[in-house]
C-alpha cells in the first residue's frame, strides 16, 4: 500500500500551512486580475483585442480551476480513489442505488 503524500509547509515557529491555502490564494489572484482586466475594457490597437480576450478568459478559467482544486484539497480528495469513494458516499446519502464496479 502506498503512503499518501501530505503537502504541508511547516514554519520555524511550528505553524502548519496546508497546501490548499496556496490553491486558494492562486485562484483569488487569478480571478481578481481577470475581473479587473475585464472591467477595465480595451484601450489601444484593435488588432490586439483577440489577444486580450484570450488572456482574460485564460485568467478566469484558470482561477476557476484553481478554486476547484482548492475545494477538492480541503475536502481531502487527493486521488481518483478518494473521488470514487466520495461519489459512493454522496449516492448512498441521497438514497440512490450504487453503481456497478
Amino acid at each position: 500500500m502506498e503512503e499518501k503524500e501530505e503537502l504541508r509547509v511547516v514554519k520555524a515557529d511550528g505553524l502548519v500551512i496546508d497546501e490548499y491555502w496556496w490553491w486558494t490564494a492562486a485562484s483569488a489572484a487569478q480571478l481578481g486580475w481577470g475581473i479587473s482586466k475585464f472591467r477595465k475594457g480595451f484601450a489601444g490597437d484593435s488588432h490586439l483585442m483577440p489577444f486580450k480576450a484570450v488572456a482574460v478568459a485564460s485568467l478566469l478559467v484558470g482561477g476557476a480551476a484553481s478554486a476547484a482544486v482548492a475545494s477538492l484539497r480541503v475536502f481531502g480528495v487527493r486521488s481518483v480513489e478518494d473521488a470514487k469513494s466520495l461519489g459512493r458516499n454522496v449516492r448512498t446519502g441521497l438514497g440512490v442505488r450504487p453503481r456497478g464496479t
